[in-house]
């Protein structure tokens, strides 16, 4: 079913908007879950969250990208979970060491979200995303956006884990040097 056509059956409140999405963009979305979480049942969780989201917010909203709309909830949920499930216990696990790859070029470190700054500073380093050659782009934004491992990325490109390591480093490194231009960093 076309991404139009499911948008209409949420504006018309019909039910079956939530299994026609399920069944579209579900496995999308468990995995994205699953690679934040490293929990199926806590992702299968965030997945049924995403659709009761996106239930009681479309309408008024009306997403150009259902996809990437589905996503950017998914993930905002998955990630809201690590952290309530995470807070007492500090260590361990791949979140954390995602988070601080990020520290060393993302001002304020990554609790910014819902903020104004955190805004425009996303506004930025989406910015920065699509100015990167595609594949370099892809693996940042299959690290820092989904989540997925270094090897995983690596599988995926049929490449070593280690130039993707390499390749995620420099782009960390490009990544600090825009912000200081646009004024994120001193």
């Amino acid at each position: 079913m076309r991404d139009e056509k499911l948008i209409e059956l949420y504006f018309g409140r019909r039910e079956s908007a939530i299994r026609e999405t399920d069944r579209k963009y579900g496995s999308y979305c468990l995995r994205i879950a699953d690679n934040i979480l490293r929990s199926r049942e806590d992702a299968e969780e965030c997945v049924n969250d995403t659709w009761m989201k996106a239930w009681n917010s479309i309408p008024p909203a009306r997403p150009t990208h259902l996809k990437l709309y589905l996503a950017k909830i998914v993930r905002n949920i998955a990630f809201n979970r690590y952290k309530a499930r995470n807070a007492a216990k500090r260590g361990g696990g791949h979140m954390p060491v995602i988070l601080e790859e990020l520290e060393e070029c993302i001002p304020g470190g990554p609790d910014l979200e819902g903020d104004y700054l955190g805004e425009e500073l996303g506004a930025c380093i989406r910015q920065f995303a699509h100015s990167l050659p595609p594949r370099e782009c892809d693996i940042f934004i299959r690290r820092y956006f989904f989540g997925e491992s270094a090897g995983e990325i690596a599988r995926r490109y049929k490449i070593r884990e280690n130039l993707v390591n390499v390749v995620l480093s420099r782009t960390r490194q490009k990544l600090k040097s825009h912000l200081e231009r646009e004024g994120y960093m001193v």
